[in-house]
């Protein structure tokens, strides 16, 4: 047995060319895993509504707006988290996401916004920010669970009937054009061009 660990002690001490290529590309491999492993399980993680109302920014304003909303308790029992609105599903399309909302991490240390005074004082530049991501993006996180080729243009009112089937369809306009507003109250509009 001696004699083994001896012979083991040698190979890793002094390994060979070939063995030093096996151990690295296998440590990589493993190091590799773990990494993925963990990566993937922090973004995740940080991607559930728990993780977003965490900061009392977000529980106490517009988290409680939500509540009063469709997206939060409906006659179906489907209920949309923040991340369903805010985070898109396909990965390239997450993780690009969470690079932009890294920032939010900065306001929440200097207290940007960490009181409703201040909050309601940003308000329409954050709204003005999210709404231009939905826009640039065709309202990506509205399409995981409204599809547009699914939709009955017969029972929706004929107003949405309309803009639906023409606006919507031509890619003229995206679902934040017109549903401002929906699970969060609307900032103050006044003085805004077109309202």
């Amino acid at each position: 047995m001696k004699k083994f660990i001896i012979k083991c002690w040698r190979v890793v001490a002094r390994p060979s060319v070939h063995y030093s290529l096996g151990f690295l590309t296998v440590g990589g491999f493993i190091a590799g895993i773990i990494f993925w492993g963990g990566f993937n399980t922090a973004l995740e993680l940080s991607n559930t509504e728990a993780f977003c109302i965490s900061c009392h920014e977000m529980e106490d304003n517009v988290y409680q707006e939500m509540r009063s909303t469709i997206h939060f308790t409906n006659r179906s029992g489907v209920r949309a988290t923040c991340p369903d609105c805010h985070v898109p599903h396909n990965w390239t399309d997450k993780i690009a996401r969470k690079m932009q909302a890294s920032k939010e991490v900065w306001a929440t240390l200097f207290g940007t916004i960490n009181t409703r005074e201040k909050f309601l004082e940003h308000r329409l530049e954050l709204a003005q920010h999210e709404w231009a991501r939905l826009k640039a993006n065709d309202s990506l996180e509205c399409r995981n669970c409204h599809n547009f080729d699914y939709m009955d243009f017969t029972k929706q009112s004929q107003r949405a009937s309309a803009q639906h089937s023409t606006s919507l369809a031509s890619g003229e306009k995206t679902c934040i054009d017109c549903h401002k507003g929906i699970a969060h109250q609307l900032p103050d509009m006044s003085g805004v061009e077109g309202w």
